[in-house]
């Protein structure tokens, strides 16, 4: 898979992938990362969204949809059509689906709470779902896998310790454009591909109001930024707000620590996070 580009001037990206290849070698990933744990099932959280059907579709393509278990996680306050897609796409991939309500769960840390805003609450109900998620692989013997797109790891757009946790994570590195064009190319329901992006963590919650772009747009600024490592400055030249732009960067320079194992100051020889281990060391 790679980014490419026009060639007008302004370096404009087009984010375009082989989708077939691209399917062959996620699927690879998925089991040789499963097998080299000695596990043989994942469980992935089923939001009905496009990102979590993806991960669910590309685990039972690799290792067969007995090995793989989709949990759905609702809230009270969820919309009904998440659950009824994430059985949609549980039936139409071929995999275990099993639904627990994290309602009681919530809202015994809510009420004690003090000051709670959408937004804590928000992280509350994603790191509850993790909690759960970890339970069950770890009564499976499984490995969770991961469903945060390219577009949210750089912008930092999820919650740590939450949805942005997993053992093993396929699709870390396709943008959100990319992720649609595998879901189109692996016959994701169409209902779950054309439905506007939301966490679902509150009523009417969608993920572009919050980003406050499309992320068509959001996707073209990173990748001009990331893969063609343009100045701000040139980035706008193709057409692009600079106030965008000087956004974006900020929020990839930002949110680092959340794509990052937790920094551990260095005191010996050799340490966790920063010389131990190098690959090789496991061939000794």
């Amino acid at each position: 898979m790679s980014v490419e580009w026009s060639d007008d001037p302004a370096i404009e990206g087009e984010l375009r992938i082989d989708e077939r290849w691209t399917c062959r070698l996620l699927e690879d990933f998925i089991r040789i990362e499963v097998e080299r744990t000695g596990k043989l099932e994942v469980v992935v959280g089923l939001s009905g969204g496009i990102d979590s059907a993806v991960s669910a579709f590309l685990a039972a393509r690799a290792l067969g949809g007995k090995h793989v278990l989709g949990l759905s996680l609702p809230y009270r306050t969820s919309d009904p059509d998440s659950l009824e897609h994430a059985r949609l796409v549980a039936r139409q991939c071929g995999i275990r689906h099993e639904v627990v309500d994290i309602t009681p769960l919530v809202d015994a840390f809510v009420e004690g709470a003090v000051g709670l805003d959408p937004v804590r609450a928000g992280n509350v109900m994603a790191r509850q779902r993790m909690i759960v998620l970890f339970d069950r692989s770890a009564a499976h013997d499984a490995l969770v896998l991961g469903s945060t797109n390219k577009t949210e790891l750089l912008l930092g757009y999820g919650t740590l310790h939450g949805d942005m946790a997993s053992a093993i994570n396929p699709i870390g590195d396709l943008y959100k454009t990319q992720v649609r064009a595998l879901a189109a190319h692996m016959e994701v329901p169409a209902e779950v591909i054309a439905k506007p992006p939301s966490a679902d963590l509150w009523p009417g919650q969608k993920d572009e109001d919050e980003l406050g772009a499309s992320y068509d747009l959001l996707d073209r600024v990173l990748a001009l930024l990331v893969d063609a490592r343009v100045s701000d400055d040139r980035a706008a030249a193709s057409g692009i707000d600079l106030g965008l732009v000087r956004d974006v960067r900020r929020r990839i320079v930002r949110s680092q620590f959340k794509r990052k194992l937790p920094v551990i100051a260095k005191v010996s020889t050799r340490s966790v996070g920063w010389d131990f281990r190098y690959p090789r060391d496991w061939m000794s």
